[in-house]
């Protein structure tokens, strides 16, 4: 009886100890990196260095402007907001369909509030930027 207990007590702690690491691996997102990511992108943006801007991109971005100028003249047209604003607060980040998204208020000049959603992909540099998208306001009902 004494060797079937130390038996299934070896055994739970071998499977303890193999699946530890593993389940801490995936357990918590990382955060600070992808807000990282963001934040050094926008700070690019608000100085007007536009070649740093576009490091943070990914690969298909890169592929899609081709030039840190072209890209730059995007944002500077279609999202103000991100090249020159007051405040940005980080909201939830999610996973939708394989995904992570990062959820992002951005305050302009104005002080009109936006919503903006980033989606975040690993690459062998780090946390890119892969797509940005407008959401509504989450205050905004039907």
């Amino acid at each position: 009886m004494a060797r079937i207990f130390a038996f299934l007590f070896l055994t739970l702690a071998m499977n303890t100890v193999m699946l530890g690491p593993v389940a801490a691996q995936t357990s918590a997102p990382p955060n600070e990196s992808i807000r990282s990511t963001i934040s050094s992108q926008m700070d690019a943006f608000q100085a007007e260095d536009f070649e740093r801007a576009f490091s943070y991109a990914a690969p298909n971005i890169k592929g899609m402007f081709g030039t840190a100028e072209r890209f730059g003249t995007m944002v500077r047209n279609g999202y103000p907001m991100v090249w020159q604003n007051t405040d940005i607060r980080y909201l939830e980040l999610r996973e939708i369909s394989g995904n992570l998204w990062q959820m992002v208020q951005v305050e302009d000049l104005n002080g009109a509030f936006h919503y903006l959603d980033y989606m975040m992909v690993k690459t062998n540099a780090g946390w890119q930027i892969a797509a940005v998208q407008y959401l509504p306001d989450p205050g905004v009902g039907a």
